[in-house]
């Protein structure tokens, strides 16, 4: 009560008509228009700060799940293969944010099995070193990644692809390249059959139905290659992928290409990026609409007390102090609409692995199918900035929803107001 006392006589006034409405109808009707804006604020920040949450959490699974099979950071030398590979290895784990580097060399072309014909991308590891770049031996479901041996034509795929090949651990299949070979009859691709050894599962669609890997060895044969092609990095923080890739460009030897996992993937990191962007324009304007509802409870409001505006405008007060009053309380319908919205939100986004599927088992429904999504579990990532700014947007919208009718307030004369009192 004493801080009550010493607040200035604007915020008393503001406060008061912020919470006012029991003494008639009217002013029960405004403080009930003033109570939606106040809602529609909340459920526009809390929706924001969900939708985003959860749209954060599949970009970051999606991500994990595709930098478990990509490499964070791919060397190329200029003249197609890296003899030294070795000596550049040594050189990249000298960064002390490389905790991982392999060989490899990579290849397009078609897989075959009797009549079915499925395009695939080759890459040819090391089966000792490929684990320090990547899930892939982790990821195999069904026979091992370390049976691909040197000379042995032995190949892991994907198990998407491997279905729509009808292709059992043991089975055949030809691996048919591009690039051709000339022969009496002509210009004929280059083939050889391989025996299926492994299947693997990342999780990723795209790498599932067109992801193969085969021995080092035999991929430099079939590419005719005396060296790989080049080397693929993993690091301490993924995040750190382009600026650790311009270190490398500078402190290794050679006419070298480097690319980061954002530059191999930046079509579908943009789209991402678009889909995020007007979705949260979107959202956004819910919570303008809200804000700017304070706009008509404020008219109102205004009109209402054209009698007390009179009274303190005779008693000494100023326009602007008039305006304040006014400021203040449409400021704080949207400090309180923001600050319901961010803790409805948060504990939302917090809980949305509990709350998805109480809903799912409530309505009897199932918001992602198993058998289309490879994750039939609703992911969010909370992120703290998205939550400040979004907090932010909302108190700044209900700030300028302010400035119209708090500036009328202060332009009412006494003697108009009181006329008819």
């Amino acid at each position: 009560m004493s801080i009550m006392k010493n607040l200035p006589y604007e915020w008393l006034v503001g406060l008061r008509y912020t919470r006012a409405g029991k003494r008639s109808g009217r002013n029960s009707f405004i403080s009930f228009i003033s109570l939606i804006s106040m809602a529609g604020i909340g459920l526009g920040v809390a929706a924001l700060i969900i939708v985003l949450s959860v749209m954060n959490g599949f970009q970051k699974e999606v991500t994990g799940r595709m930098l478990s099979v990509l490499a964070h950071v791919e060397i190329f030398d200029a003249s197609g293969s890296m003899p030294n590979w070795r000596d550049q290895i040594v050189a990249a784990r000298k960064n002390p944010a490389v905790i991982g580097a392999a060989p490899f060399a990579e290849m397009q072309g078609m897989l075959v099995r009797e009549d079915i014909l499925r395009p695939a991308i080759v890459r040819g590891v090391l089966p000792d070193l490929e684990p320090t770049v990547s899930d892939v031996a982790s990821q195999t479901r069904r026979g091992s990644f370390a049976q691909l041996q040197p000379g042995a034509y032995n190949i892991v795929l994907g198990v998407e692809l491997a279905r729509s090949l009808h292709a059992q651990l043991g089975d055949k299949v030809t691996l048919a390249l591009a690039q051709g070979q000339a022969t009496p009859a002509g210009v004929l691709p280059r083939m050889r059959s391989f025996t299926v050894t492994g299947i693997f599962e990342a999780g990723h669609s795209e790498f599932d139905s067109s992801l193969a890997f085969v021995h080092l060895i035999d991929a430099e044969k079939m590419l005719r290659l005396d060296a790989p092609a080049g080397l693929r990095l993993r690091l301490v923080d993924m995040h750190r992928a382009p600026q650790v890739a311009q270190e490398l460009k500078r402190s290794m030897t050679g006419d070298l290409t480097v690319r980061d996992w954002s530059q191999l993937n930046a079509t579908w990191f943009a789209a991402v990026q678009i889909e995020k962007r007007m979705m949260s324009i979107i959202l956004a304007l819910i919570i303008a609409v809200a804000a700017f509802n304070l706009v008509s409870t404020l008219v109102m409001t205004v009109t209402d007390k054209q009698a007390d505006i009179a009274i303190l405008r005779t008693l000494g007060a100023s326009p602007g102090s008039i305006m304040k009053i006014f400021v203040i309380q449409g400021a704080l319908v949207g400090i309180l609409g923001a600050l319901l919205g961010v803790a409805g939100g948060v504990l939302v986004a917090l809980n949305i692995d509990v709350i998805v599927p109480f809903i799912e088992h409530l309505l009897g429904v199932q918001f992602l199918s198993k058998d289309i999504y490879s994750n039939s579990t609703v992911p969010s990532d909370l992120r703290w900035p998205d939550v400040f700014k979004i907090g932010g947007l909302a108190v700044v919208l209900a700030f300028l929803a302010t400035l119209y009718p708090s500036r009328w307030a202060s332009r009412v004369k006494p003697a108009e107001a009181l006329r008819y009192e």
